[in-house]
């Protein structure tokens, strides 16, 4: 015997495909909830599977394949089934099945008592089912339940997740953990931190446009100017794999805040880095025409608050003076609270960012916030700051840093490293 499969969103739907496909004659045997679609155990929707087989309006099966197929070979499958299903069914219908394998009459020369017996056959592994349904049920229970459900969850919120992505890796451990996987706590804590390695993207670095254009926006107090700095070193004074030192130039349109344009300036006659003013988009504009035979031009914006709509739209039209821009990176404080962080991504999307440099990463012992956001905004983080040392506390983002930067948390980073071995670094340092 067949038993068959359906899914789709609600228990409608799902009548309707199966009637659509193999028309009105049809039995249910199981209905279940089930997960349907999601990426990475996020965006998942409620749906249902119905279990069925075909049948005539007296409840007799129909077999798939046509009525021609032997009567026997159904019984034969039945029995497989049941047998393996339950030790208990096993040792009453064994000697059924044997009989079976050895015989092979034709449906005409079954007696009516044997189809009988095919029925209470059938009623038998209906009731099995309903016994493993209820087994099911008493699982997801103590699932919901669980001890280390609710330590992973006690150590996302100690880690400042926010609760939209709590909820979402709750809610796959439930869907993808077993009862017996659930009581190994260890097994359960380094599965969840591959998820949450999983839930992170990394923005590899490209050095192919030339000159390489790079920008760097954000709201202020965030860091960019010293950020900029750091960029400027890195790809200055050092040499970046493969090539020779690189020929870099940093452009200042930050002329409102005292002390801006003079910071940069020292960091630059410290590094042999010329640095220019643009006060107009035609001062940017020019520049960039002066420098098209530069290896790195960076530029440094001013620094707006999120809800200064005005100012922001004014800087992205500051900005498309400079051409082509090859990588436009969005600065945010490690610190940021969740709220403001998604409030700072949306109303920086203006300027069309491709990645996240994280600042004052080392001012912060969590690091929830900064992943929840990504994962939610489906952004890339490029780079971490961890201190004020130019051109020191730089680096590229791995997920590794991140997972290693959790609370509470036990990191096996030598599984961590070869789930998310770290790419090959841009720079070497002289």
């Amino acid at each position: 015997m067949d038993i068959l499969t359906e899914q789709a969103a609600t228990y409608d739907e799902c009548i309707a495909k199966i009637s659509e496909k193999y028309g009105p004659n049809v039995q249910i045997l199981r209905q279940k909830k089930i997960r349907m679609g999601g990426f990475l155990g996020f965006f998942e929707k409620d749906g249902v599977e119905l279990n069925f087989i075909l049948s005539r309006n007296t409840g007799n099966y129909i077999p798939s394949s046509g009525r021609s197929r032997n009567f026997d070979e159904e019984k034969k499958k039945i029995l497989r089934q049941a047998v393996q299903s339950s030790p208990d069914i096993a040792s009453r219908l064994a000697p059924r099945l044997n009989e079976l394998e050895k015989t092979g009459r034709h449906p005409d020369t079954i007696h009516p008592v044997e189809n009988d017996r095919f029925d209470s056959i059938l009623a038998a592994v209906k009731n099995l089912e309903t016994k493993i349904d209820r087994k099911t049920e008493t699982d997801i229970q103590h699932i919901e339940e669980h001890e280390s459900l609710q330590k992973i969850e006690k150590l996302f919120e100690q880690n400042d997740f926010s609760a939209g992505y709590i909820r979402n890796m709750i809610k796959r451990a439930k869907n993808e953990f077993t009862l017996d996987e659930l009581n190994d706590f260890d097994h359960v804590q380094d599965t969840v931190l591959e998820w949450i390695g999983q839930s992170l993207r990394i923005e590899s670095a490209h050095t192919n446009a030339r000159p390489h254009v790079i920008a760097l926006v954000g709201p202020t107090g965030v860091g960019k100017t010293t950020t900029i700095a750091k960029l400027a070193a890195a790809y200055s004074l050092a040499v970046v794999k493969g090539s020779r030192p690189l020929n870099v130039r940093v452009i200042t349109i930050d002329n409102y805040r005292i002390g801006a344009k003079q910071q940069i300036e020292i960091y630059g006659n410290i590094m042999n880095i010329p640095v220019s003013c643009a006060e107009t988009p035609s001062d940017l504009q020019k520049l960039m025409a002066m420098y098209q035979d530069v290896d790195v031009v960076l530029i440094d914006t001013i620094g707006k608050s999120p809800r200064d709509y005005t100012r922001i739209a004014e800087m992205r039209h500051f900005l498309d003076a400079a051409g082509p821009i090859s990588d436009m990176h969005l600065a945010i404080s490690a610190t940021t609270k969740v709220s403001d962080m998604r409030e700072v991504m949306q109303q920086y999307e203006t300027f069309g960012y491709n990645s996240i440099i994280i600042t004052k990463f080392d001012e912060t012992t969590r690091v929830g916030n900064i992943v929840s956001v990504l994962a939610e905004k489906q952004k890339a983080v490029a780079y971490l700051t961890t201190g004020q040392r130019v051109p020191q506390d730089f680096e590229q983002a791995t997920i590794i840093k991140f997972l290693t930067h959790l609370e509470g948390f036990h990191v096996n980073r030598a599984r961590i490293e070869e789930l998310f071995p770290p790419e090959n670094t841009l720079f070497e340092w002289r």
